[in-house]
């Protein structure tokens, strides 16, 4: 049990603040029901949430709770957050539309594939929002030196992790997977693990490959490039970009910075932005508390994780084909965001 989940069963049995409890596993109450009128952006009674983010060694983990701890503590707050750790974004766009959570951290091509009713929700659009685009996520593949992985082809009838279940790594690393002409359910031996015990597995030898998707630098693949320096190497995928493009046109090319992580040079990857995500009747007001708390906060966020600093008013509103929660544009007009 992670100790969000401990706190708020702890207020669930005390029974304490269920009056104002969004997303956070207790009874919603109208504050998740938006019923339209103007965005005062402000929050009348202590309102409590939770934030779904990923894995406790990757970057959502690192700004869910940095970002929760701000939204609690900035000058007169009523909201309390609380972050939780999980399985990233397939899981946390379930859990946020079965009210688990009030915020969720996703991929753009989970979140898209969301409001589509494609790829992992298959003829069930979503009914999420965006609260805002925040840092953008590097697919970071790892191999053991000696494996002969050369390429991702070269994965087949390895020992590969893609990645905790339901979540936009796993989403991510079986498209290349497939773009290679492999098939990830029979053509390697598929390891869905979270990144703690899959870097532990590369370097017990245990695992040939790895799939992460994450922001930079994600603080899990820094104790592998550290502990295991000379013994696993990054590799190009850049040549599956466009199979990948074919998919979803989120998907770009970019680099690794050789000083993220000490490797000899920069290495080609392929990235895609992070949203924020919310119901879409979630209360406009909490909402644009919310979204002014991630700008107006963005300098205690940046000190959690470098990521943070791609947060910008400049992208904010770039979503597409997710569309934004009318609280966080009411919030990006007033913070003279970037149309």
């Amino acid at each position: 049990m992670t100790r969000a989940t401990r706190i708020l069963a702890a207020v669930t049995a005390a029974g304490l603040g269920l009056t104002g409890l969004v997303g956070c596993g207790g009874r919603q109450d109208t504050a998740s029901t938006d019923a339209g009128g103007d965005v005062t952006c402000e929050v009348g009674t202590e309102t409590r949430i939770g934030i779904a983010t990923g894995n406790a060694t990757g970057v959502y983990f690192a700004l869910g709770n940095a970002y929760a701890e701000q939204v609690s503590n900035a000058p007169g707050s009523k909201v309390k957050a609380t972050a939780a750790e999980t399985g990233a974004s397939v899981q946390n766009i379930q859990q946020l539309v079965a009210g688990t959570y009030a915020v969720a951290f996703s991929l753009a091509d989970t979140a898209a594939d969301a409001v589509q009713g494609t790829g992992s929700f298959e003829g069930q659009r979503q009914p999420v929002q965006a609260l805002a685009r925040i840092h953008t996520n590097y697919t970071q593949v790892i191999v053991r030196n000696g494996a002969g992985i050369n390429s991702v082809a070269d994965m087949r009838g390895k020992r590969v992790s893609t990645g905790s279940p339901k979540s936009g790594t796993e989403v991510i690393a079986n498209r290349l997977l497939q773009a290679a002409g492999l098939d990830p359910a029979k053509d390697i031996q598929a390891q869905r693990l979270d990144l703690a015990k899959t870097v532990d597995g590369l370097k017990d030898g245990s695992i040939d490959a790895l799939f992460w998707s994450g922001g930079l630098p994600t603080p899990g693949i820094t104790d592998l490039l550290t502990t295991a320096k000379g013994q696993v190497s990054f590799l190009d995928i850049t040549p599956l970009l466009a199979e990948m493009k074919k998919i979803n046109p989120v998907y770009e090319e970019s680099t690794i910075p050789a000083a993220t992580y000490g490797t000899p040079a920069d290495v080609k990857t392929i990235v895609v932005p992070n949203f924020l995500l919310v119901k879409d009747d979630l209360d406009a007001n909490l909402v644009c508390v919310l979204a002014k708390a991630l700008f107006d906060r963005k300098p205690q966020l940046e000190q959690a994780n470098a990521a943070a600093k791609e947060i910008s008013l400049d992208t904010a509103r770039k979503t597409d084909p997710v569309p934004l929660h009318r609280g966080a544009t009411q919030a990006l007009d007033d913070l003279n965001a970037a149309k």
